[in-house]
C-alpha cells in the first residue's frame, strides 16, 4: 500500500461527526459494465460498499464494483471506461477519503445519487491515519475528513448505521421499490446486530487486550470491543523491519502478553513473518475485508468477520 504508518494505540485520539474478490451474485464481472440495465444501476467503490448495495438492493439492483477482486483498493486508479460507465449509472456508493481517484471521479460526475458512506456514521482519528490515506491528498475537498480513519465497515455497529443510510438513499432514488429496500435493510441491520453481539461475548474475557497488525485498519473494531491495536511503524508490507522496531515490539509483546502478528490477505505476509520470527511470535490472518478472494477465510462479509473473531480469540487467549 502507498500508506505511511506509525505505531498506534487502538484508543481513539479524537472523535468527529462527519455527516460527512469473488464477484457478488448480481454484479457484473466487468467492472466498467455498470450502466444501462433494466435495474437500478449502482456503482460501488469497493467490496464493503458493493456488499451493502447487494444486500439492500436485492433483485432490484445491478451492482458493479470499481475495485476488482484481489485488487488493493487504496491503490485504485479509475480507468476512462469506468469513469464513463459511472456517468451512466443511477447511483454511486463510495467511502470518501479512502480512494482519491474515486473521490475525484464522483466529484466530477453528474450522477444524481451520490452516497458517501462516511457521511452516514461517525468517523474518528486513529493514530496511523494522521499520516495515512487522507494526508496524501490534503488538497482534497472536505478537509474536515483529513486524518480520519476510513475503516468503518470493520465495526458492525458503524456498518449498520451506514446500511440504514444507504437504504434510505435507495428508497428516495428508486421509490417504486422502497418497501423492499426497507425490508432488506432491516434484515441486514438485524444480522449486523447479531454479529456485534458475537464479538461482544466472544471478546469479553481474554488474557490480553493487545494485538499487532501490519496495517492499522482495526482501530474501530478495537475500540468497540475494548481492545488495543498496535501497528508496525513506517514499514511498507514488503520491507524488512528495523532492529529497533523488533526490539520495541518484543518489549511490548512481553509486557502485554501478545502472541501473534496479524497480516492481511491482499498484501504480502513477509513483514509479519519477519517480525514474528525475530520476536518469537506466531502469525495469522486478520482480514480487513477490503475484497474477497480465494484466500479469504469466508465467502462474504459475515463469514470473514466470524473468522476474524476466531483469530482474535485465539491470539488474545479466551479464558
Amino acid at each position: 500500500m502507498n500508506v505511511r504508518r506509525r505505531l498506534i494505540s487502538g484508543t481513539a485520539v479524537a472523535a468527529a461527526t462527519a455527516l460527512g474478490l469473488a464477484t457478488l451474485s448480481a454484479c457484473s464481472s466487468d467492472s466498467a459494465a455498470a450502466a444501462n440495465t433494466d435495474k437500478f444501476d449502482v456503482v460501488a467503490s469497493f467490496y464493503p460498499m458493493a456488499f451493502l448495495a447487494e444486500r439492500i438492493g436485492g433483485d432490484h439492483v445491478h451492482v458493479t464494483s470499481l475495485t476488482e477482486p484481489g485488487q488493493e483498493p487504496h491503490d485504485l486508479e479509475i480507468s476512462a471506461k469506468q469513469t464513463a460507465a459511472l456517468q451512466e449509472s443511477d447511483a454511486v456508493l463510495y467511502l470518501k477519503n479512502l480512494q482519491p481517484s474515486v473521490d475525484d471521479a464522483v466529484a466530477q460526475s453528474e450522477i444524481k445519487t451520490k452516497i458517501d458512506a462516511a457521511s452516514l456514521t461517525t468517523l474518528e482519528k486513529h493514530g496511523n491515519e494522521v499520516g495515512g490515506h487522507a494526508a496524501e491528498h490534503d488538497d482534497h475537498e472536505n478537509e474536515e475528513l483529513a486524518g480520519l480513519d476510513p475503516h468503518i465497515w470493520l465495526d458492525p455497529v458503524r456498518y449498520s448505521q451506514v446500511a440504514e443510510g444507504v437504504g434510505k438513499a435507495f428508497e428516495k432514488a428508486d421509490p417504486d421499490h422502497a418497501a423492499d429496500y426497507r425490508t432488506n435493510t432491516a434484515a441486514l441491520v438485524k444480522e449486523l446486530g447479531a454479529l456485534n453481539t458475537e464479538f461482544v461475548n466472544g471478546l469479553a474475557d481474554t488474557k490480553t487486550k493487545v494485538f499487532v497488525t501490519t496495517h492499522a485498519a482495526f482501530g474501530y473494531l478495537a475500540e468497540r470491543y475494548g481492545l488495543t491495536e498496535e501497528s508496525i511503524s513506517g514499514l511498507d508490507p514488503e520491507s524488512e523491519p528495523s532492529a529497533a522496531r523488533v526490539k520495541e515490539l518484543e518489549k511490548m509483546a512481553r509486557a502485554d502478553g501478545v502472541t501473534t502478528v496479524f497480516y492481511e490477505t491482499l498484501v504480502s505476509d513477509k513483514t509479519a513473518k519477519t517480525i514474528a520470527s525475530d520476536a518469537n511470535l506466531r502469525t495469522d490472518v486478520l482480514d480487513p475485508i477490503e475484497g474477497i478472494t480465494e484466500k479469504s477465510r469466508g465467502k462474504d462479509y459475515f463469514s470473514v468477520q466470524q473468522a476474524n473473531l476466531k483469530a482474535l480469540q485465539t491470539a488474545l487467549g479466551t479464558k
